[in-house]
């Protein structure tokens, strides 16, 4: 049996387009690197971990062209 992992932190709640793109890119690296050490986690556990940073990089890429 395998101990489940906690799923996303809470982010900003400001929609994506509101926010900085700097908060954008840290989401979308945070997510990222949640799939450092997939290969030592339960296949079961991919999905999830690869739904993060899609959902991440939608966010990123829905909030429109860069700003500051």
């Amino acid at each position: 049996m395998s101990v489940p992992t906690p799923g996303p932190r809470p982010g900003d709640p400001r929609q994506a387009a509101d926010r900085p793109v700097s908060a954008l890119r840290a989401d979308v690296e945070a997510a990222v690197a949640g799939l450092d050490d997939l290969a030592d986690r339960p296949v079961s556990e991919h999905p999830a971990a690869f739904e993060r940073v899609h959902a991440a990089l939608g966010r990123a890429l829905g909030a429109g062209p860069e700003r500051d």
